[in-house]
């Protein structure tokens, strides 16, 4: 067998060497020239187009929604109800007369008590919420530098 004939033909053919390539031939490269069809691709145009509107509207309506959610409302400042005057209802006035009203007068001074101190803590928490309302109001707004001065 002469090895020149596998490498560049020039030698004397084997006959089982040619009896593969005529077998193998059928499945041998052909070379074709490249068709491109003209393709227009506008569906990948509208679906980045839809994506778009898309995002502006769902951000648009973020910032709308986001705008209305994160707002405090002030609070009123509402001035302490004065006691009602006259004599409060307690709850030994609804007793049986038999028994003495030794502690009527106990009785008021505790409800009058306990409605000043319904209205010192209304009057806390009132303080409180402009507290957290302004610190809230601060933190929204950009930091300011004062006294600093422009460079350049």
């Amino acid at each position: 067998m002469n090895d020149d004939y596998l490498w560049d033909r020039s030698g004397e053919p084997d006959p089982e060497i040619q009896q593969l390539e005529e077998i193998l031939g059928t499945l041998r490269y052909e070379p074709k020239p490249l068709k491109m069809a003209p393709r227009r691709n506008y569906l990948a145009l509208l679906a980045i187009a839809a994506t778009v509107l898309i995002a502006f509207v769902a951000g648009g309506l973020w910032l709308q929604l986001s705008g209305k959610d994160a707002s405090i409302s002030p609070v009123a400042f509402v001035t302490p109800v004065a006691p009602i005057p006259g004599p409060p209802l307690s709850v030994a006035e609804k007793l049986p007369k038999k028994r003495k009203p030794v502690f009527v007068k106990q009785d008021r001074q505790n409800e009058q008590e306990a409605l000043a101190a319904k209205q010192q803590l209304m009057l806390a928490l009132r303080l409180a919420s402009e507290k957290l309302n302004s610190a809230y109001r601060r933190t929204q707004t950009p930091a300011q530098i004062k006294n600093q001065h422009r460079a350049g």
